[in-house]
């Protein structure tokens, strides 16, 4: 059995960030009680002409930029998202053109609120073992949405992720991978709406927390490993409280979860969240390193993974494309009024 896993990766976050203290000040609330109540310091904003597509674009080329991959040899793209800037047009032919993949390729948008990217991993990695494709992209990547005033407006933010998934010069195999999968309505956007509903407490016990810790107690079941097992544990982040607590509940420390654990910084990415988280493990990562991923997605499901980092991980050029550290400390500030008008916050539903 040949290994199947990732090959090269990149990322991007736009540069432009506003402090969760602006936007409690703007609507009159306790800024100390906003940040520590949800663990968000700041987060990202989109710049006028920043969207998925863009920012799927800009991970593509980091990841390629990384290795020596011919973009033609890459015959699947997969992006996940629930902002694709079009209702009825593929952001992956976008993607796949602007990084000389085209035309013989596979695409298809995903959407499965914030697990979209994780599910197009696991496409990608199906297709590479049943050897209908060398190389496929999976792209989790969003700029998501929150209505004025609403607590998901202090975490709704922007940025993504692109894995390059093969079975030549792996860094990190994908030993295994399961997901768990309800019908529970914790949070949705209706088609022609501009901003989603959620329900509140809803959104936590009987939705994150039981998805996240059912599946990875069912992985590791499969693996036969233990929490201890890990150096690196990665979990969505709505905010930054959430993967802290569920990782205590698994038994995981604090120390396996900080390098993954970017919502603090950059708000919740949605689609892209743990991709990034991934992406920001895998640049410190060393051979032997193993990795703990578990995705959530609204609606409602999870995605889980147990990868190990090989030798090649030294081989990769990590340098040759920005780092998430580089990604977050490269910032510029902006205030509530400008954050209204890049987001398009005065329109009317």
């Amino acid at each position: 059995m040949k290994d199947i896993g990732i090959v090269s990766y990149g990322a991007h976050i736009p540069r432009l960030r506003i402090k969760s203290s602006d936007i409690a000040n703007a609507w009159g609330k306790d800024p100390g009680t906003i940040t520590n109540g949800l663990g968000i310091i700041e987060k990202s904003v989109p710049s006028i002409d920043q969207d998925v597509a863009t920012i799927s674009v800009e991970a593509a080329r980091a990841a390629l930029a990384r290795c020596s991959i011919d973009p033609q040899t890459i015959e699947a793209i997969y992006v996940g998202s629930e902002s694709h800037p079009y209702a009825v047009k593929p952001t992956g032919t976008i993607v796949g053109e602007a990084i000389g993949a085209t035309p013989v390729l596979q695409v298809a948008d995903y959407e499965f609120a914030c697990k979209a990217g994780t599910a197009a991993i696991q496409t990608c990695m199906a297709f590479v073992k049943s050897d209908m494709i060398k190389y496929g992209m999976a792209i989790g990547a969003d700029t998501s949405q929150a209505a004025p005033g609403d607590a998901l407006e202090y975490a709704a933010s922007a940025g993504g992720a692109a894995f390059i998934i093969g079975s030549e010069k792996v860094i990190a195999t994908i030993n295994e991978t399961c997901s768990f999968t309800t019908d529970t309505p914790d949070f949705w956007r209706r088609e022609g709406r501009k901003y989603p509903a959620h329900g509140g407490r809803f959104t936590g016990a009987p939705a994150y927390f039981r998805h996240i810790t059912s599946n990875a107690k069912i992985l590791m079941e499969k693996v036969g490993s233990k929490p201890e097992d890990y150096n690196y544990a990665i979990f969505h982040q709505p905010n930054g409280k959430f993967p802290l607590k569920v990782a205590k509940m698994l038994g995981f420390s604090s120390d396996q979860v900080k390098q993954g654990l970017l919502c603090p910084y950059v708000g919740n990415t949605y689609s892209g969240a743990v991709m990034i988280g991934l992406a920001s493990v895998l640049d410190v990562a060393k051979p032997g390193d193993r990795i703990f991923l578990t995705s959530y997605g609204s609606g409602a499901g999870s995605d889980a993974f147990d990868m190990t980092v090989t030798k090649y991980i030294n081989e990769l050029p990590r340098e040759k494309a920005p780092l998430i550290s580089q990604l977050i400390e490269n910032k510029k500030y902006v205030d509530y009024a400008t954050y209204t008008k890049y987001r398009d916050l005065l329109y009317e539903e």
